[in-house]
């Protein structure tokens, strides 16, 4: 995949004390691997997406994983976001509802701990007379213990051989309340060597370990100046201390259990990202800040893991923020995850204190509507990129949705009136956007429908999404409108734009292109990137068109290729073509609490899936409808335990033999779905033969699929079913 190129030692001498050392070598992008991403970035199919769909097992992480360099680096607008330019990982104790308020900022290859945001203070590691990691070729980048937990592992050998291993997470000293990164750092000496770490103008410690020797060195920083030596008891208990305390908090929600390790890893781990970031996009950059609206995906994705505080934090906090400079996207979106809120957790007190608030929004809506000549709400800002006033589909449809989303809470929270009102106005503005749609869209020649998302301008279909500016725009917002259900699950129109997506240069690996500006700059087409913040909307969007193998694509594209590699981290937008020939790729601005949140909804709904009435809201649950067949293989199972839904708590276990698949779905209590489905997703060629459930003989299941109806059961239900190879 790659070569090599001279990366001059002053990278490796940067830091202040530190003496020069060998030139090393920075992998470099070979000629063909350069010229196969941009060949599949200039392609208007996702190649290499529809080549794992192929696989009769579908697609798998090894397969997406060796397609693409790795994710090692960070960037802020053209310049590495760390001296290194590695990315990090913000590390802080649990906190409250809110995330933390402080954190530490972890580089992934082991150099350096940065106080609070980048660039500022840091504590930096040296392994000899070089900065530890300064030379790629001869760094193990960083891993989490125990696959998951908040405390990164780092491997290095130095110019002279030494071999060194580091530790380091973030609790607190004992009685102290200041975030402290611990940090341990090993040697085994072949040579005589000082194990060093120094505050930027501050104090050192450092330990000589002699020729055959092991040494550690271990320290504790509270982001001052000072640096303290810490015994190997304190260092223990603070770490025993953190791997309790986020063992804990994690139980607090939704549990889940699949036979993937990587998955499981990637699971529990942006859940530990998303509550220390809380509301914030990012931590520790310029993107540390409430953003629209991508927080409010987050507050929705949280909830459906369980995560009720820090849901309903957002949503709370999201009131207290300005409406400018797309008020009507905003107010949707804030009736939309009020609604998911209340529709999951049932927290009247919750959706009380911001009635008056929403009330007024839906005032607004009706005003506007009333007073617009399409019937439409007013034109406003396209997002924060295009300044352009548009009728913009995309915060049109979260509108609609919002209001009869949050109709529907208050018509269950016994509030008919406001109730009545919402569902009222929701009607007039979905009238007036289906006729807007229908005058503005354009079937193709190849048979997919383009739709714009500047509704009743002209906007004209794009050859490829991503060869234009407003064509990228267009694939990110667009999403919002696909999952809002203005275009019925499998009706033409929801077909025909799937089929444009897929046709038109949106996805990679099943993944959301974009044009990636602040990674390559502008009229760099075909360099792009991926931009999974919005495939939040598009997984939703393929669940409702029961489209299993896209959506196992879909995560595993992401954490093959949108994630770092062991501590998945992931940024706003992801490098695909080598920028400036490196092989090392870059995120935007990670870590990205929306683009976590959209690997946390696939996932939840691989194995939990609501689906919509005529009303917009769920009145059907779909469970295990998307799982990877490989899942279900013999001696494998999935658990679900304390799932939030709609309908009440939810839990299921399933357990595959080699000729038969055993199932036990505790299904909610407080309201019953219309319709339950269960579907068993057999590794290929096995299909099922028989069922039963409840110890009788069950004829209401599709082979083909694996699934079966299990409409009108209640309480605990057990299914086993017979398997065959075809």
């Amino acid at each position: 995949m790659s070569t090599a190129v001279y990366l001059g030692a002053a990278a490796a001498a940067s830091a202040p004390g530190a003496v020069r050392v060998p030139q090393c070598m920075l992998p470099r992008a070979d000629d063909a691997y350069v010229a196969a991403t941009l060949r599949v970035l200039r392609a208007r199919r996702d190649v290499w997406g529809e080549q794992l769909l192929r696989v009769p097992e579908g697609p798998t992480y090894d397969a997406a994983r060796r397609l693409l360099a790795p994710l090692l680096l960070a960037q802020d607008e053209g310049q590495p976001l760390t001296t290194s330019g590695f990315h990090y990982l913000a590390f802080a104790p649990p906190s409250g509802d809110d995330g933390a308020e402080r954190a530490a900022l972890h580089v992934a290859d082991g150099s350096q701990i940065v106080a609070d945001r980048a660039h500022r203070r840091a504590l930096t590691v040296f392994a000899g007379d070089e900065r530890f990691g300064s030379c790629v070729d001869r760094l193990t980048p960083g891993s989490l213990a125990d696959g998951w937990l908040p405390i990164l592992r780092t491997r290095y050998v130095d110019a002279a051989g030494n071999r060194y291993e580091q530790e380091s997470f973030a609790w607190r000293l004992p009685g102290g309340r200041a975030v402290a990164s611990f940090v341990r750092l090993t040697v085994h000496a072949r040579r005589p060597v000082v194990l060093r770490m120094e505050i930027d103008g501050g104090t050192s410690r450092s330990r000589v370990v002699a020729p055959g020797e092991s040494g550690t060195l271990r320290v504790a920083w509270e982001q001052t100046p000072a640096l303290r030596t810490v015994s190997r008891s304190t260092y223990t208990a603070a770490r025993r201390a953190t791997v309790a305390a986020w063992t804990r908090r994690l139980r607090a929600g939704a549990w889940v259990q699949v036979p993937e390790p990587v998955v499981m890893n990637a699971w529990r781990a942006v859940l530990v990202q998303n509550l220390i970031l809380g509301w914030r996009y990012s931590f520790g950059n310029p993107y540390e800040e409430f953003s629209y609206p991508e927080a409010l995906d987050v507050a929705q994705a949280m909830g459906e893991w369980g995560q009720r505080g820090p849901s309903r934090a957002i949503i709370e906090l999201s009131l207290t923020r300005r409406l400018r400079p797309y008020p009507n996207w905003k107010e949707g979106e804030r009736l939309l995850a009020a609604a998911v809120h209340y529709r999951l957790f049932r927290d009247r007190a919750a959706l009380g204190r911001i009635t008056p608030a929403l009330q007024r929004y839906v005032r607004d809506f009706g005003r506007q509507i009333a007073r617009d000549a399409h019937g439409l709400l007013a034109p406003e800002r396209y997002s924060s990129d295009i300044g352009d006033a548009v009728y913009g589909l995309h915060s049109q449809a979260v509108a609609w949705q919002g209001m009869r989303a949050i109709g529907a809470a208050w018509a269950d929270a016994g509030e008919p009136a406001l109730a009545r009102a919402s569902r009222a106005t929701a009607a007039t503005l979905g009238k007036a956007l289906r006729r807007a749609v229908a005058a503005s869209e354009k079937r193709l020649g190849d048979g997919s429908l383009f739709v714009p998302a500047s509704l009743l301008d002209g906007e004209r279909p794009y050859g490829s999404v991503t060869e234009a500016r407003l064509g990228s725009y267009w694939n990110l917002v667009m999403p919002y409108a696909l999952a809002s259900g203005l275009f019925a699950p499998g009706s033409p129109r929801a077909d025909g734009i799937l089929r444009y997506t897929l046709l038109h240069g949106s996805r990679l690996l099943g993944l959301v292109r974009a044009g990636a500006y602040r990674l390559y700059g502008e009229g760099q087409f075909p360099r792009g990137g991926t931009d999974e913040v919005y495939g939040n909307s598009v997984a939703r969007f393929l669940a409702d068109e029961d489209a299993p193998e896209r959506l196992v694509l879909a995560l595993y594209g992401q954490l093959a290729v949108a994630m770092t590699p062991s501590t998945f981290v992931g940024g706003e937008a992801a490098a695909v073509a080598p920028h400036e020939r490196s092989s090392l790729r870059t995120a935007y601005l990670p870590p990205n609490s929306a683009s976590n949140a959209t690997f946390l909804t696939k996932l939840r709904l691989m194995l939990v899936h609501e689906r919509r009435g005529a009303d917009g809201e769920p009145d059907r649950l779909e469970l295990g409808f998307a799982t990877p067949r490989a899942w279900l293989g013999a001696g494998k199972r999935i658990v679900v335990r304390g799932m939030p839904t709609s309908f009440g708590s939810l839990s299921y276990e399933i357990r595959a033999g080699v000729r038969w698949v055993e199932a036990r779905v505790l299904l909610p209590r407080r309201t019953p779905p219309r319709r339950l489905a269960l579907r068993l997703r057999l590794p290929d060629g096995r299909h099922l033969v028989a069922v039963n459930v409840d110890g009788r003989r069950w004829s209401r299941f599709e082979a083909r699929t694996g699934t079966i109806d299990l409409t009108g059961r209640r309480g605990a239900v057990r299914v086993t079913a017979r398997t065959a190879t075809r």
